[in-house]
């Protein structure tokens, strides 16, 4: 199991929406296919957005990082919608 991290940007430096939390993690299980090894999510504000920790099964980060990387790819368009703007992914 591997922890990786992906932040967004809150609209023209908005504060979070309080309903954001559950949205973007909603969108993540919704576009996550079993391929991705996605088995948790947590999402957490910072003082300009979100940080989405996603907990990806793999064994080691070089297989994990490509999995996040796919999906977020996939919830780019909804992430969007929703005025964030995906700012690092480590």
């Amino acid at each position: 199991m591997r922890v990786i991290l992906a932040s967004l940007t809150a609209p023209s430096g908005a504060s979070p929406r309080q309903e954001s939390l559950a949205v973007v993690t909603d969108l993540l299980w919704a576009h996550a296919v079993p391929a991705d090894g996605l088995e948790h999510v947590t999402a957490r504000f910072t003082h300009d957005g979100l940080d989405l920790y996603l907990f990806v099964r793999a064994t080691a980060d070089d297989v994990a990082l490509p999995r996040r990387c796919g999906l977020l790819d996939r919830i780019s368009h909804a992430i969007a919608a929703q005025g964030y703007a995906l700012t690092a992914a480590r």
